[in-house]
């Protein structure tokens, strides 16, 4: 019963969208209908500036670590595994905003942080690195989250981490389908490229 009930908690911390409150806030404005379409921070960077983007990004990584730490409160690692997961699909299929969210990218940092600092370490490096090289976000994201299921594939903990992992990548690639069609299409946006918004 602790575990539905720090799932459900997890799912509705992931559902309270950062993205959408705060373009709300500034311009009144749905982020989900301009640029990507996407409630998440580099949407919102490309809308509403750097600024509104870190504000984001950090609130999104709080729902991670919030949601994951309510879950191992409740009912220890087990709790603390399934409480990342839903609070990342509560991210992307929010129930407050019609199943439309974001990709659950910062989320999944701030949920990795508490489950596995070091790898939560190890991966946003790899993805600030390849973001860095390429200025594809959307490529450092996925690769990121591909580098922390490698990471529990390696340093095997236990088969329910490296299935946490395996799920967090396969959430983090499916949320990033159309990004992918675009980097093969070369019409992904690079980092830095703004959409206007009158």
């Amino acid at each position: 019963m602790l575990r539905v009930l720090a799932v459900v908690i997890a799912y509705l911390i992931g559902g309270i969208n950062s993205a959408y409150l705060i373009s709300k806030y500034i311009k009144k404005i749905d982020v989900r209908n301009y640029g990507s379409g996407n409630a998440g921070a580099t949407n919102v960077m490309r809308i509403l500036g750097v600024k509104a983007a870190v504000f984001v990004f950090l609130l999104d990584v709080l729902k991670g670590i919030i949601a994951v730490s309510i879950g191992r409160y409740l009912c220890g690692e087990t709790g603390a595994l399934l409480s990342g997961i839903a609070v990342v699909c509560g991210h992307n299929w929010p129930i407050f905003l019609n199943f439309k969210g974001g990709k659950g990218i910062a989320t999944s940092l701030g949920v990795i942080l508490i489950i596995n600092p070091l790898f939560g370490i190890y991966s946003l490096i790899a993805a600030i690195l390849v973001i860095a090289i390429t200025k594809y976000v959307s490529l450092g994201s996925i690769l990121g989250s591909l580098f922390f299921l490698l990471l529990n594939l390696i340093y095997w903990k236990s088969f329910s981490t490296f299935l946490f992992a395996l799920i967090m990548m396969l959430l983090a690639v499916f949320q990033h389908r159309s990004n992918i069609k675009r980097l093969f299409s070369g019409t992904e946006l690079k980092l830095g490229q703004k959409t206007r918004v009158k």
